[in-house]
């Protein structure tokens, strides 16, 4: 089917017709010679045959009339449409800011929910904010993203009203441990919903210049079996992927295995050397300067969060066990080494060494109350005859 418009020609510069002659007139033009209002110098009068030739000289302006058969730019605008997501950030403190950040510039729509207050800070990035978590639910985002503290996930995920969005939502979370919420999202979703549990392996901190070649951490645990929820799912990956993320898929249970020797230990010794106030000197090493930056990376977190490395991930106990171990292990060394030395400095040549010693030693026991080292060797021979 082809569609017609009306087009509106000014013709001028006919050499027949006079400037009083110069009108407005409106043809049916075939919808495929254009896609815009058209208008053109021509003359008032020519043949239809001479239409194609014409249409060359047409100069574009703006739609003349609305067309209802524009198939195409509705197959563009619902495709565009199919690739964004609607994604509700729970919590929208630093963290959920730092993601909202990256879901709004690539195009994403972003509804916003906390405690606080961040309506201002949520209009400034072009997200929506909600102080009711039904009003929420209501606009039946395709995404529920847990940006909660470990330690309050639970009861926040229990007050959402589930029972008001779409019954495929998808659940995701970007807690630093994976197995307790994998399984609060098993005990209290219903199976119709799908669950991805995931971990941005960077904060505000870290990832200020860029998300390049840092690590996303995800487990799909419950993804439905339709296209369209695949398809869900991995978009919502895309948008770490697009950032330059380095996306490495594991189970919860291998997250936190590995998470327990490297997130965790690296925050207990950002915390230690926090207790020791240290601070930048003249003369500053780069060894130093990258324990100051680590201070200063976990420092920046609030205390809930190493609370939540510890308390919810099984392995954390067995590596401060370990680090434990490891520190007492060192001590020995190193007041092994000072005995040594002081044991030197306290004695000198005066000591003498084992094996010379033991050479100078009876090949007989003395008898008792008698001296084991004699003084001189005219007591060995004395002690000597005596036994014999």
């Amino acid at each position: 089917m082809i569609s017609f418009s009306s087009v509106r020609y000014s013709p001028t510069q006919n050499p027949v017709a006079s400037a009083t002659s110069t009108a407005t007139r409106t043809f049916l033009i075939p919808y495929h010679y254009h896609t815009r209002k058209l208008s053109f110098t021509s003359p008032p009068f020519f043949h239809p045959a001479d239409l194609p030739r014409r249409l060359n000289r047409l100069r574009v302006q703006a739609i003349d009339a609305a067309q209802p058969y524009d198939y195409e730019a509705q197959l563009v605008n619902r495709f565009a449409q199919s690739t964004k997501l609607k994604i509700s950030i729970i919590g929208f403190g630093n963290f959920g800011q730092f993601l909202a950040k990256a879901f709004i510039r690539q195009g994403h729509t972003v509804f916003a929910h906390s405690r606080s207050d961040y309506s201002s800070i949520a209009q400034s990035l072009g997200a929506a904010f909600f102080f009711d978590t039904h009003d929420l639910c209501e606009q039946h985002p395709d995404v529920i993203l847990l940006c909660t503290s470990i330690i309050s996930t639970e009861s926040v995920l229990k007050s959402l009203p589930i029972q008001r969005l779409r019954r495929n939502t998808l659940f995701v979370d970007v807690l630093s441990v994976k197995e307790f919420p994998k399984n609060i999202f098993l005990q209290y979703l219903p199976s119709h919903f799908d669950i991805l549990c995931s971990h941005p392996m960077f904060g505000p901190e870290s990832g200020k210049n860029g998300w390049q070649n840092l690590a996303f951490v995800f487990d799909k645990v419950r993804i439905g079996n339709e296209e369209s929820r695949l398809r869900r799912a991995e978009t919502f990956l895309d948008i770490f992927k697009n950032e330059g993320c380095r996306m490495v898929e594991m189970t919860c249970a291998e997250h936190d295995k590995y998470a327990a020797g490297s997130q965790f230990i690296t925050h207990t010794m950002g915390r230690i050397l926090e207790k020791l106030q240290l601070q930048s000197t003249p003369v500053n090493t780069k060894g130093y300067e990258t324990l100051l930056n680590l201070v200063e990376n976990t420092a920046s977190d609030s205390f809930d969060l190493y609370y939540g490395l510890f308390m919810y991930n099984k392995n954390a106990m067995e590596q401060l066990e370990r680090l434990d171990l490891a520190f007492e292990s060192l001590k020995k060394e190193l007041f092994g080494h000072l005995h040594e030395v002081l044991r030197k400095q306290l004695f000198g040549k005066s000591e003498e060494s084992p094996k010379l010693v033991l050479s100078k030693l009876p090949k007989k026991l003395p008898k008792n109350g008698t001296s084991l080292l004699p003084a001189s060797t005219s007591e060995t021979e004395t002690v000597v005859n005596n036994n014999n």
